[in-house]
């Protein structure tokens, strides 16, 4: 892109401020780092600056305040919401050189990391001390601790570890006005007013930008079993769920279409996990730490074939097979991915779950009578995935159409069942217009409000969340 001289003057004064080659403005690496998995938007950058420490990512900041330059956070760039799109003209925040482990106080289980370290590097940090961080999703291979922290990521274990939120006892941020707070600094109880540290864990980086973070680590799990269950119908998810959970400790409950299962076996050449096909399977998860736990679990499933809730299942034996049963599971997004399906995150509570995705199924089959859709989702907490598969022979911008008319529809419903329109992805860009459906007007005046306080000069991810 073409920059403007007295801004190509102010980014040679910013980069002297920085350390070598901790700032770029070549054209791939602002296609690269000014987008995220969405792939929706052109990136657009004016620059992408690496940051090493607090003290610069403050410099950073000042520097985008005094020459009013909007700021765009980046950490793993695993987003599907357009959160970490930079197509404006902003400088890109990128969080790649913060990547250290600081500090490990065993005494209160409590790791402190800077806001680039890679989820997976937290969760082998953890292990190799004898613990467990337990927030784990499939892109945690690349996806970093402040940009779960910034969207609150969820996963596959919320069920029995709750979010990130769960596990977050301190933040050192940076605010879009240039200031430094130390938040909560990993304090167990502390009574003295608001918590802002909660106010950045799902900000989507709109209210500046997460250095570092102290984070809470906890035992590891005990021979983790897994269960995978051929069911007749939706109507068996929830009765399963009750019964199992009056028994065993379960870590995961997760759900998927006989439609996901066909396509993960034929894109990666998998055998049918059961003797049985189903319309619908749930997968559980849990830590067998002794016999009693296992026969518990087995009375569960027996019972589930004596009253028809169960077709087929299949338990684990072994961890490596407890791992090729998840497999079946955690394929699915990678396998649909050449598809490019339009994706709803979608949520309500627990016990209104059955009925929702019943009606949802009804809307999408009247809607989408030509498209396939694509049903996987973490039942324990709520958390449904939709996925609608692009026609081969259709026009990108066409399929997507289609697919927006439809949402007020879900949308509604979610509104009515106090659901939420992003469970995990965030709202970003992409959920931006539907944002009333789960939030009140005065819910979403008092958020620009808070805001405003934070970020006086509206330079912290504009366009984000919210306009």
């Amino acid at each position: 892109m073409n920059i403007q001289p007295h801004l190509l003057s102010a980014l040679e004064q910013l980069s002297s401020q920085l350390d070598q080659d901790c700032l770029l403005t070549d054209a791939e690496s602002l296609a690269h780092y000014g987008k995220d998995w969405t792939n929706s938007y052109t990136p657009a950058p004016l620059a992408i600056a690496f940051p090493k420490n607090t003290p610069q990512v403050k410099v950073i900041i000042d520097w985008a305040n005094q020459h009013q330059v909007a700021i765009v956070p980046s950490g793993g760039r695993t987003g599907l919401s357009g959160g970490a799109v930079a197509s404006n003209g902003e400088i890109v925040i990128a969080m790649d050189k913060m990547n250290k482990i600081i500090n490990f106080e065993a005494s209160t289980k409590q790791v402190k990391c800077q806001a680039g370290v890679i989820t997976e590097q937290l969760q082998q940090f953890a292990q190799d001390q004898g613990y467990y961080y337990p927030v784990d999703f499939a892109s945690s291979g690349s996806s970093q601790i402040g940009g779960n922290i910034a969207t609150n990521a969820g996963g596959i274990k919320v069920i029995r570890y709750g979010l990130t939120r769960d596990w977050v006892q301190g933040l050192t941020v940076v605010t879009g006005a240039g200031e430094v707070l130390e938040l909560n600094n990993g304090l167990i109880k502390n009574a003295t007013g608001y918590d802002l540290r909660h106010l950045f864990i799902g900000s989507e980086g709109t209210l500046g930008i997460i250095t570092e973070a102290t984070l809470s680590l906890t035992r590891q799990p005990t021979n983790l079993t897994v269960l995978l269950l051929a069911i007749p119908s939706l109507d068996s998810l929830m009765p399963l769920l009750n019964s199992f959970q009056k028994e065993v400790d379960l870590t995961a409950y997760e759900f998927f279409s006989d439609q996901a299962l066909d396509k993960v076996m034929a894109h990666h050449n998998l055998p049918c996990p059961v003797s049985e096909r189903a319309p619908f399977y749930c997968l559980l998860e849990f830590d067998a730490t002794n016999d009693d736990v296992l026969e518990k679990a087995l009375a569960c499933f027996e019972s589930g074939l004596e009253n028809e809730l169960i077709f087929d299942g299949v338990m684990s034996q072994s961890q490596q097979q407890a791992e090729d049963l998840w497999k079946y599971r955690e394929y699915i997004s990678e396998t649909i991915s050449s598809r490019k399906p339009y994706k709803n995150d979608i949520a309500v509570t627990p016990n209104k779950l059955t009925d929702f995705l019943s009606q949802v199924d009804t809307i999408v089959s009247e809607q989408y009578p030509s498209f396939e859709a694509i049903w996987f989702g973490h039942i324990g907490d709520g958390n449904l995935h939709l996925n609608i598969l692009a026609p081969e022979d259709m026009d990108y911008a066409d399929f997507t159409q289609a697919c927006e008319q439809v949402n007020p529809q879900i949308f509604a419903l979610l509104k009515q069942l106090g659901g939420s329109i992003s469970a995990e992805h965030g709202v970003g860009l992409l959920k931006k217009p539907y944002l009333n459906y789960s939030r009140s007007d005065a819910e979403i005046s008092y958020m620009k409000s808070i805001k405003a306080v934070f970020d006086p000069n509206k330079i912290m991810n504009p366009g984000k969340l919210f306009d």
